[in-house]
């Protein structure tokens, strides 16, 4: 997922909890409809000032966006593959010995 349909998830639903209509929106932050409804779409990045336009006229600081998103990244991020140990056979003799070799594999 890109940063930008994140923020522009985060955006939409700050704006629907609020009761605020995208025209409203639009005019409190001082950017047109249709640039509005590209960025929360996530089709549009924004410029620091249009973000800060926006988050100012949701009465958001630019930390509470930020803190949004990264809980909304943190919620869709995929489960990492777990690390286990498994042991292999050395074939070829080695320069050293070692009393139990092993390795870590990604289990899929």
């Amino acid at each position: 997922m890109l940063l930008r349909q994140v923020i522009g998830n985060v955006f939409r639903r700050i704006r629907l909890e609020r009761g605020i209509t995208l025209r409203e929106l639009a005019e409190l932050a001082q950017v047109s409809v249709p640039y509005l409804s590209e960025i929360e779409r996530g089709r549009k990045e924004p410029s620091s000032e249009i973000l800060a336009a926006i988050c100012r006229a949701l009465g958001l600081d630019l930390t509470d966006l930020l803190d949004e998103v990264q809980f909304e990244l943190a919620a869709t991020r995929p489960v990492p593959q777990r690390l286990e140990t498994v042991s292999i056979q050395v074939t070829q003799s080695a320069p050293y010995r070692t009393s139990s070799p092993q390795a870590y594999a990604l289990v899929a």
